[in-house]
Formats: C-alpha cells, structure tokens, sequence
C-alpha cells in the first residue's frame, strides 16, 4: 500500500502501533516493524539507561524503520530527549502528555521525523505550526489516557484543518475500520488494543484473556471528574474508583487523593502481574472485535486483506448513473 505516511516514514503498510506502558517494548515493536508495520518502543518513565537498552534490543530484532515514543511528563525526559537525538540514531520520534515544542529544533536539525499524539483540532494545528511532521488523532474509542471527540468526529476536522499526513487512532479493530479511516482523510492508523493480545506482546495472559472475552460494553472511563479521563476494562478496580468519583463529585473542593491512590501501580498490576481485579487494564472499545491470539503478521495481514474487501464493496455501491 502506499500512502503520504508509508512514503514519509519507509514502511510497507500504513498501520503504527501503539505506545502502549508496559506493552510496546521491543518484543512486540519489532514484530510489528518485521511486519510492514511502524513499531513504537514505549519510553514512560524510562531512564537514559533503559531507554538505551531497549533501543539497543530494538536494532538487533529489527533491520526495518521504528520509532520511539517520548513521554514528556517522564521526570528523565532531558537526559532521554538529549540521547535519542545525540547517540541513538533513532530517525522517528512520537510523543505524548505534552507539547515538544522546545525540543523541535533539535529534533528537526538531527533528521529526526516528530509525530504527536493529540485530541483536538487546535492541538494539531500548533503541532503543524511548530513543524510537526505528522500527526496522530486519538479519539475517545482508544484504551488508556483519551480526549473527548470521537474518531469518527474529529479525524475528518483534523484532516480539514492541517495539511499534514494525519494518522487515526481509537476504534480500529479490522480492515474495514482500516478502509474507512483511508477515506476519511488519514493516512494510516494507530492500533493498540488489537496488538495487545498478539503472540509477541509480553502482555500477562490474563489480561489477553480479559480483551478476547470482552464485549462491545466491557470497557469504562474512569477519571472524568479529575480531567484526565482513562478507558479500561471493567472490573473491581473501576467499580470502587467510580464510586470515589461519585462521592466526590457533590464536593466543592473535590480530593482526589483517594483516587490516586488506588490508581498508584495498577497499570503494572494488569499487564505485567495478571491483576485482573485490582489492575488497570487499558482497553480500546473495540476490545469486542478481538477474538484470538495471532502473530503480529497475521493481524497485519487481515488488516490489508479487510480493507481491500471494504474497498471494493464500496466501489460496487456505484454505478455509472453515479458519476
């Protein structure tokens, strides 16, 4: 396939996958980059030193274009930003919970492509103006920290709004949703969910378990009240977070240090320890298309062969009179 993103970033298919804490490492992002795919190794809050192992785990799994996510809240974000550019060789970066801004010039002088994740069309305007060479839109379908447009709402008003390669994130489960992201304006999408449960992903099994058994009603967002509202799958854990939220939401000065609290450690929890009941367990809606554990090329591979399924049924909606 080719598209404005597989042309700017070297790859075969226009499918990223997720920077997902705790899943993108370099097991699952070099599978995705051997597929076809961009594979993103997850930084969070990575030292320089563990940000350099995994890039380094990364070349030797992978001959083919990658990228790293920066995670701009990470309290290490100077000593990681100045080795991705300086020392790693690393040629994309995407980034997330913040603005790049003053890293872009450096970003920029090192030959390195910058792709930020937001949530608005006013946010991927200032990233275009600040010279951002793509963008990804993640719409409130994703798992984990979202916005509050839908996908499907707001990937036609970012495409509308800048004119650079726009990437959909949130929602995106199988080839038609492929197909229908192409013709909404994007250039390519973003998959999480989907990835998670893949043959490579070091995810805990039972977290895999919790998206293959998922419906289209498993998931929930908790953290409305704080401002920084997060999808996950339902279990103990949103069910007593929910009713902090619910106690606290008739209070004039809100505490969410409760909230914090149980919120502290549960990501690791789910994916790493197998907590399904106290854990957090970042999921996308489309967690109700998931239905089996496939090597990343498989996924891949269905995702293409969806999208040009999607593609001709379209096509054999028109006519002649049509045109």
């Amino acid at each position: 396939m080719k598209t404005a993103i597989t042309e700017l970033l070297g790859i075969r298919y226009p499918i990223i996958q997720g920077a997902m804490a705790w899943v993108a490492d370099a097991d699952l992002a070099s599978a995705v980059s051997n597929a076809g795919g961009l594979g993103i190794v997850g930084t969070g809050h990575d030292s320089r030193e563990v940000v350099k192992e995994k890039i380094d785990k990364m070349k030797k799994l992978t001959d083919q274009p990658f990228a790293v996510n920066a995670m701009l809240l990470n309290p290490h974000i100077e000593e990681v930003i100045d080795y991705i550019i300086e020392e790693s060789g690393v040629k994309i970066v995407t980034t997330g919970a913040g603005n790049p801004s003053q890293y872009m010039k450096r970003f920029q002088k090192a030959g390195i492509r910058v792709i930020p994740v937001v949530a608005s069309v006013a946010l991927a305007k200032r990233m275009e103006r600040i010279g951002a060479d793509a963008v990804v839109i993640e719409g409130m379908e994703a798992g984990g920290h979202i916005g509050r447009s839908t996908t499907l709402t707001l990937l036609p008003q970012v495409v509308e709004a800048v004119d650079i390669p726009v990437i959909a994130a949130g929602g995106f489960g199988n080839g038609e949703s492929l197909a229908a992201a192409l013709m909404l304006g994007a250039e390519a999408i973003q998959v999480g969910t989907r990835f998670v449960v893949s043959k490579e992903s070091n995810a805990h099994q039972n977290f895999k378990q919790k998206i293959l058994k998922a419906n289209d009603i498993a998931t929930v967002v908790t953290g409305q009240i704080t401002g920084h509202p997060v999808r996950v799958l339902r279990n103990q854990l949103t069910t007593d977070y929910l009713e902090l939220e619910r106690l606290q939401t008739s209070e004039d000065e809100p505490d969410f240090s409760e909230m914090e609290k149980l919120g502290k450690g549960a990501l690791r929890r789910a994916v790493v320890e197998g907590d399904i009941k106290q854990g957090s367990m970042m999921a996308g809606q489309i967690a109700g298309l998931v239905k089996k554990e496939e090597t990343v090329a498989e996924m891949i591979q269905d995702y293409i062969d969806g999208a040009q399924q999607a593609y001709r049924r379209c096509q054999a909606c028109f006519t002649q009179d049509d045109a």
